[in-house]
């Protein structure tokens, strides 16, 4: 029993719900930082209030995905998950505008990027589940056209709001400007409507058909199965955890013995969590003890080679993200525009021309998504995405020489390249390294990938702005194009699995 080759409208459908998550997604990353500035934050405190989202993707992300593959009901497997974070997310884009206070914007970021990765996640093992191999490259393609459109109208809104509708982008002194607030608005109709339709006009396998198809395609089997490497793999775990814990006490203590800044004690007591987590699970495996939190914790363990190089290809490229997403708008407004009066109008302009920056980035991106596969086809897989991040690479890199506006939309271009490839290549290069079982699991723990390095710049990128370049946040986006450029360098050493590669190559 094979699975059918679906058409093109109806991977359209399936994939159309990411046009509302990621222009909510897009609201979030391109008004976050000017939300926290206008509400009081110093340059140097703004990454720490970014934490919260990341932190709550790690532990969101695994949980969500592994139940959504244990999941039926009459809605569908997936579904049920688009459908609540769609409305959490949605809710909560119209709260976030209007918080009194800097604490509780901090909290709806947290809960908004949550409810955003409950309806996130599961999208992309709806690709492994409904499509065969040689359509998951066209399921992932679709997926990224989808991100690209919904980021650019998103990113573009409050501008499109000031520029054509005459909101006013100005407010006094710790008040969200109502365009910022129209847009956020905006992006939790569509958010909702958008993840709606996917619900409503796509289908799903059933558990009888998915059962099926993994005994006809020889599953993939990733645990290990006799009693001696049953042992082998408990025994690794509390190797593994005892490690964790002592790498994390040792830091910690550096980090308190030293005065350093308390936000590097996120990582590291994390570490100290995850090590804790290994030695319990160790110990209930001895004891036979088999069930979610166990497989949750236990599955870390036996990630597919190919998972576990893309993983630095991940950390660097998304750590570049974040650098860029959190600095932009203070890198631009200060170093460009030589101003940070977040009443003045020239602040505001500035902060208006960021957004239109990230248009640019993301409707790049919608316009490569399809060309990307075409360029891996003649070349490979790991030669487009090392190509396509070492342009991204360069532009964020190039935005501290740039003196004019059409100069930073340049320097957008690369990034959009950058970002079409981040989006599906990587998807593509891991679906056929996972058991179908799991799809939705090692999809969860795949953004682990994702969310750490986010962790890792929150923690790190305002000591290093504050202490080694004097508060210019410029400098973290040419350590950011540092880290993209490293992370196609890393693309060289990916193996595949995949019975079907993104260009039908082995690589």
């Amino acid at each position: 029993m094979q699975k059918r080759k679906l058409s093109f409208w109806e991977i359209w459908n399936m994939s159309f719900g990411f046009l509302g998550i990621q222009f909510g997604f897009a609201l979030q990353n391109a008004n976050t930082s000017r939300i926290f500035e206008t509400l009081g934050a110093d340059v140097e405190d703004i990454p720490i209030l970014w934490i919260a989202a990341p932190v709550t993707g790690l532990v969101v992300q695994p949980i969500v995905g592994y139940f959504s593959d244990k999941t039926w009901t009459r809605l569908g497997r997936r579904k049920p998950y688009f459908l609540v974070g769609a409305l959490l997310a949605s809710i909560a884009l119209f709260l976030m505008p209007n918080s009194p206070e800097l604490w509780i914007a901090a909290g709806m970021l947290w809960i908004m990027d949550a409810s955003i990765n409950i309806s996130m996640e599961p999208f992309r093992a709806f690709v492994g589940d409904n499509l065969p191999e040689e359509q998951r490259t066209l399921g992932f393609a679709m997926q990224s056209f989808f991100i690209g459109i919904g980021a650019v109208v998103g990113s573009a809104l409050p501008y499109v709001l000031t520029n054509w509708m005459g909101i006013d982008n100005t407010a006094p002194a710790g008040e969200i400007p109502d365009s910022v607030k129209w847009s956020f608005y905006v992006g939790g109709v569509v958010f909702f409507l958008a993840v709606l339709w996917t619900v409503l006009f796509s289908k799903e396998y059933s558990p009888e058909e998915m059962e099926a198809f993994e005994k006809e395609s020889a599953a993939i089997t990733i645990e290990p199965k006799t009693e001696q490497e049953i042992r082998k793999n408990i025994t690794t775990q509390q190797k593994s955890g005892s490690i964790m814990i002592l790498v994390g006490a040792i830091v910690s203590y550096v980090i308190y013995a030293n005065a350093l800044t308390k936000e590097l004690y996120i990582l590291f007591i994390g570490l100290i969590i995850v090590g804790v987590l290994f030695l319990i699970v160790s110990e209930l495996r001895k004891k036979s003890v088999r069930n979610g939190f166990t497989i949750i914790v236990s599955d870390l363990l036996n990630m597919p080679k190919t998972m576990k190089q893309l993983a630095w290809v991940q950390f660097f490229s998304w750590f570049a993200l974040f650098s860029m997403w959190i600095y932009t708008t203070q890198a631009v407004t200060g170093h460009v525009f030589d101003t940070r009066d977040t009443t003045s109008k020239i602040y505001n302009d500035a902060a208006d021309w960021v957004t239109v920056m990230f248009t640019v980035y993301n409707g790049v991106a919608a316009i490569v998504a399809f060309a990307l596969p075409v360029l891996a086809k003649k070349t490979s897989n790991k030669f487009t995405h090392m190509l396509a991040l070492i342009l991204g690479g360069l532009g964020l890199i190039s935005i501290y020489f740039m003196t004019t506006k059409t100069g930073l939309i340049i320097s957008m271009v690369g990034v959009g390249i950058a970002w079409a490839s981040i989006l599906s290549i990587p998807y593509a290069m891991l679906s056929g390294s996972l058991p179908s079982s799991k799809m939705g699991y090692y999809m969860g723990v795949f953004n682990f990938f994702i969310v750490i390095p986010q962790i890792v710049a929150s923690t790190i990128l305002g000591f290093i702005v504050s202490n080694l370049f004097e508060n210019q946040p410029v400098y973290a986006l040419i350590i950011g194009g540092v880290s993209m450029i490293a992370a196609g360098l890393f693309t060289l050493k990916v193996t595949t699995n995949s019975r079907i590669d993104i260009n039908h190559n082995n690589d």
